[in-house]
C-alpha cells in the first residue's frame, strides 16, 4: 500500500509546478528509542554516517523548500541495523519527508527515526561530492 502512495503523493507535489529546492549540507534527524523513551536529535552531514543505538544512518542527500514555499525538508537515507555477532541488515533506503514521516518510515521494533530539517552552511570535513544518489524525479506540470 505505501509503495503505491509514495509515488502518487510525490507526483502530486511535483505536478503543482516547478520544484525549487535548496540542497542542504546537514540533515537534522530525530530518533526515538522506544524501550527507554529517550528522544535524540542527530545532526548528520551529507555523505556522513551517524550511529543511533544499533543503527547506522547515512545521509546521501538533503533538500529544503525555499522560505517562500510551504515548509518541507526531505533526506535520502540509508539505515542499517548492526548487532554484535550478526550480519548487518539494511532496514531503510529512500527518501524521508519531514512533513509526512509516516509516508516513508523506518519500521523497527526498538527505534524510530525521522527527518526534522535540512541545514545549509559549511561543515568542516564535508566531502566535495557525496556518492551519487538520484534527485527526486521532476515531473512536468499536468495539462488538464
Amino acid at each position: 500500500m505505501i509503495a503505491r502512495v509514495v509515488p502518487v503523493a510525490l507526483a502530486m507535489v511535483l505536478a503543482a509546478g516547478p520544484v525549487r529546492a535548496i540542497e542542504g549540507q546537514v540533515a537534522v534527524l530525530q530518533g526515538l528509542n522506544k524501550v527507554t523513551a529517550r528522544v535524540s536529535e542527530i545532526d548528520v552531514p551529507v555523505g556522513e554516517t551517524a550511529e543511533f543505538g544499533t543503527l547506522q544512518i547515512t545521509v546521501r542527500r538533503c533538500y529544503k523548500a525555499p522560505p517562500e514555499d510551504t515548509p518541507e525538508s526531505a533526506a535520502f537515507l540509508e539505515i542499517v541495523d548492526i548487532k554484535p555477532g550478526e550480519p548487518p541488515v539494511a532496514l531503510f533506503v529512500g527518501w524521508m519527508f519531514a512533513s509526512s514521516p509516516a509516508l516513508s518510515a523506518l519500521e523497527h521494533p526498538v527505534y524510530d527515526v525521522w527527518v526534522l530539517d535540512c541545514r545549509g552552511g559549511e561543515v568542516p570535513g564535508l566531502p566535495d561530492a557525496p556518492s551519487p544518489v538520484p534527485p527526486p524525479p521532476v515531473l512536468p506540470p499536468s495539462s488538464g
